[in-house]
Protein backbone atom coordinates (compact mmCIF):
# COMPACT_ATOMS: atom_id res chain seq x y z
CA UNK A 1 0.00 0.00 0.00
CA UNK A 2 1.63 3.24 -1.13
CA UNK A 3 2.36 5.69 1.67
CA UNK A 4 1.48 3.17 4.38
CA UNK A 5 3.32 3.89 7.61
CA UNK A 6 3.85 0.63 9.56
CA UNK A 7 4.78 2.30 12.86
CA UNK A 8 2.07 2.97 15.43
CA UNK A 9 0.75 6.52 15.08
CA UNK A 10 -0.94 7.94 18.19
CA UNK A 11 -2.71 10.69 16.24
CA UNK A 12 -4.18 8.19 13.78
CA UNK A 13 -5.25 5.97 16.66
CA UNK A 14 -6.91 8.89 18.45
CA UNK A 15 -8.76 9.97 15.31
CA UNK A 16 -10.09 6.46 14.63
CA UNK A 17 -11.17 6.09 18.26
CA UNK A 18 -12.88 9.49 18.10
CA UNK A 19 -14.87 9.13 14.90
CA UNK A 20 -15.37 5.39 15.36
CA UNK A 21 -17.09 5.74 18.71
CA UNK A 22 -20.67 4.49 18.64
CA UNK A 23 -23.00 7.08 17.01
CA UNK A 24 -20.25 9.67 16.46
CA UNK A 25 -19.87 9.03 12.74
CA UNK A 26 -23.62 9.25 12.23
CA UNK A 27 -23.78 12.52 14.17
CA UNK A 28 -20.99 13.96 12.02
CA UNK A 29 -22.77 12.81 8.86
CA UNK A 30 -26.03 14.47 9.93
CA UNK A 31 -24.24 17.71 10.82
CA UNK A 32 -22.60 17.66 7.38
CA UNK A 33 -26.05 17.19 5.84
CA UNK A 34 -27.30 20.34 7.57
CA UNK A 35 -28.96 19.21 10.80
CA UNK A 36 -28.05 21.66 13.54
CA UNK A 37 -30.64 21.47 16.31
CA UNK A 38 -30.66 18.78 18.97
CA UNK A 39 -34.19 17.74 17.97
CA UNK A 40 -33.18 17.45 14.29
CA UNK A 41 -30.26 15.22 15.17
CA UNK A 42 -32.34 13.11 17.54
CA UNK A 43 -35.04 12.65 14.91
CA UNK A 44 -32.56 11.83 12.14
CA UNK A 45 -30.73 9.16 14.16
CA UNK A 46 -33.04 6.29 15.09
CA UNK A 47 -32.43 4.55 18.41
CA UNK A 48 -29.98 7.09 19.89
CA UNK A 49 -30.97 8.26 23.35
CA UNK A 50 -31.03 11.96 24.18
CA UNK A 51 -28.47 11.32 26.92
CA UNK A 52 -26.03 9.65 24.53
CA UNK A 53 -26.56 12.30 21.84
CA UNK A 54 -25.81 15.04 24.36
CA UNK A 55 -22.71 13.17 25.54
CA UNK A 56 -21.37 12.71 22.00
CA UNK A 57 -22.03 16.36 21.10
CA UNK A 58 -20.08 17.45 24.21
CA UNK A 59 -17.20 15.15 23.23
CA UNK A 60 -17.15 16.54 19.69
CA UNK A 61 -17.23 20.07 21.09
CA UNK A 62 -14.33 19.29 23.44
CA UNK A 63 -12.33 17.93 20.48
CA UNK A 64 -12.94 21.12 18.49
CA UNK A 65 -15.12 19.49 15.82
CA UNK A 66 -18.45 21.02 16.86
CA UNK A 67 -19.40 24.45 18.10
CA UNK A 68 -22.46 24.92 20.30
CA UNK A 69 -24.18 28.23 19.53
CA UNK A 70 -26.73 29.69 21.91
CA UNK A 71 -29.20 32.29 20.65
CA UNK A 72 -30.85 34.34 23.44
CA UNK A 73 -34.39 34.09 22.12
CA UNK A 74 -37.57 32.98 23.79
CA UNK A 75 -37.34 30.06 23.98
CA UNK A 76 -33.55 29.85 23.84
CA UNK A 77 -32.33 28.34 20.58
CA UNK A 78 -29.25 26.13 20.58
CA UNK A 79 -27.56 25.00 17.39
CA UNK A 80 -24.64 22.68 16.79
CA UNK A 81 -22.40 23.48 13.84
CA UNK A 82 -19.25 21.90 12.58
CA UNK A 83 -16.08 23.90 12.96
CA UNK A 84 -13.59 24.12 10.10
CA UNK A 85 -11.87 21.10 11.66
CA UNK A 86 -15.18 19.20 11.72
CA UNK A 87 -16.10 20.16 8.15
CA UNK A 88 -12.71 18.90 7.03
CA UNK A 89 -13.94 15.37 7.84
CA UNK A 90 -16.47 15.54 4.99
CA UNK A 91 -14.25 13.59 2.60
CA UNK A 92 -13.64 10.90 5.21
CA UNK A 93 -17.35 10.58 6.01
CA UNK A 94 -18.23 10.48 2.30
CA UNK A 95 -15.65 7.76 1.60
CA UNK A 96 -16.75 5.61 4.55
CA UNK A 97 -20.36 5.96 3.34
CA UNK A 98 -19.34 4.99 -0.20
CA UNK A 99 -17.37 2.00 1.08
CA UNK A 100 -20.25 0.85 3.29
CA UNK A 101 -22.78 1.10 0.46
CA UNK A 102 -20.54 -0.97 -1.81
CA UNK A 103 -19.24 -3.63 0.61
CA UNK A 104 -21.71 -4.07 3.46
CA UNK A 105 -25.13 -5.73 3.36
CA UNK A 106 -28.15 -3.68 4.47
CA UNK A 107 -28.81 -3.69 8.21
CA UNK A 108 -32.29 -3.24 9.65
CA UNK A 109 -32.38 -0.14 11.89
CA UNK A 110 -33.06 -0.95 15.52
CA UNK A 111 -32.76 -4.70 15.08
CA UNK A 112 -31.01 -6.71 17.75
CA UNK A 113 -28.48 -7.90 15.17
CA UNK A 114 -27.78 -4.33 14.05
CA UNK A 115 -27.36 -3.14 17.63
CA UNK A 116 -24.89 -5.92 18.39
CA UNK A 117 -22.90 -5.17 15.24
CA UNK A 118 -22.48 -1.52 16.32
CA UNK A 119 -20.90 -2.33 19.69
Amino acid sequence: MAGYEPDFCPRYHHSIELIGKRWTGVILRELLRGANRFSQLSHAIPDITDKLLAERLKELEAEGLVERRIYPETPVRIEYVLTEQGRDLEGVVREVSRWAEFWLPPVATGSKAGEQADE
